[in-house]
């Protein structure tokens, strides 16, 4: 049993690190300004990505080293990631390293370009900035999300598959055509009969390949689906799991390559790609364009997550 007697830091939530009268009485208890908060990371971390830029400049005072790394990254590179620009600007102030490298060539200034805010930190003659595919990727994924919208619902999956037509894909699952009046049925109440409800999923061709979705339940997603619709090419599954959160897959060339992935989620570690790190940064809490841009679609709206699809299927039994 934890007890919390007012001298470290546990019970301080992550609302508490706006708090500076909280912070600043835990500090002056004896709390150690350089390490155990949340499975030992250092508050300096936990304050730039939740906290504010009172709660910084009151930590700063107090720590051994503000550019301190914690799992690779400074808490000005948990700033800018999470984009709280007022708490970088806070921790450039008590002399934090924008340019220090870290995060497989990701500093935190670098990492800035990439953000609302590029024009946060100067660039330093020799630096380098975006190069020119990521400045694409940038803007694609500001356009995708925007195309994309957000869904209000859980409970969905999604297979977005690359370089194949929603022809196809009917081909690849040995899928026919679902008879509307089941389909609406179901939309009415996809509950009332789960084993039919989950034999029918959706197709739509986009830009780059096609989207396999279904509305209420995980049938889109399961391996058989995923593994089918990949071969010769990508294909990124995601599970909306009301329950555990998403849940997410990557199969290539009729094989599983990843599997409970956790698409759209904000953890990322040096030993990633460079073009990884930036795509978690971009599609953070975005986990359905994360499985578009991965499977390199590029929808115009979101007709094909949704349920104006091109045409309802009914899949195979072993494949639901």
């Amino acid at each position: 049993m934890i007890v919390n007697d007012g001298s470290g830091w546990s019970g301080i939530g992550w609302d508490g690190w706006t708090d500076l009268g909280l912070i600043r009485a835990r500090l002056d208890a004896g709390a150690d300004p350089n390490s155990g908060v949340f499975f030992h990371a250092p508050p300096l971390h936990a304050a730039a990505e939740r906290g504010s830029p009172e709660v910084l400049a009151e930590l700063v005072r107090r720590v051994d080293d503000v550019d301190a790394e914690h799992e690779g990254r400074t808490a000005l590179w948990e700033a800018v990631f999470n984009n709280r620009p007022g708490n970088a600007r806070a921790l450039v102030a008590a002399g934090a390293d924008p340019w220090r490298p870290m995060m497989n060539g990701w500093s935190p200034g670098r990492l800035s370009l990439a953000t609302a805010t590029p024009g946060l930190f100067t660039l330093p003659d020799g630096e380098a900035g975006l190069s020119t595919p990521e400045t694409a990727a940038v803007a694609e994924a500001r356009r995708l999300i925007a195309a994309l919208g957000r869904l209000d619902d859980d409970g969905y999956s999604i297979a977005c598959t690359a370089d194949i037509t929603a022809a196809e894909a009917v081909r690849r699952l040995e899928a026919v055509p679902a008879d509307h009046a089941d389909v609406e049925e179901i939309m009415e109440d996809p509950w009332s009969d789960l084993d039919d409800s989950l034999a029918v999923v959706g197709v739509t061709d986009v830009p780059g390949g096609c989207v396999v979705v279904q509305p209420w339940g995980y049938a889109a997603s399961t391996p058989g689906v995923i593994e089918r619709l990949s071969v010769g090419t990508v294909c990124y599954g995601l599970f909306a799991n009301p329950k555990s959160g998403n849940q997410g897959a990557v199969a290539r060339d009729g094989v599983i390559e990843e599997w409970d992935t956790h698409p759209g989620g904000g953890s990322v570690y040096s030993e990633e790609s460079a073009e990884e790190i930036l795509a978690t940064y971009l599609y953070h809490g975005e986990a359905e364009a994360y499985c578009y841009a991965g499977a390199g679609l590029r929808p115009i709206d979101n007709r094909s997550i949704t349920d104006q699809v091109d045409v309802w299927l009914r899949l195979p039994e072993h494949l639901h």
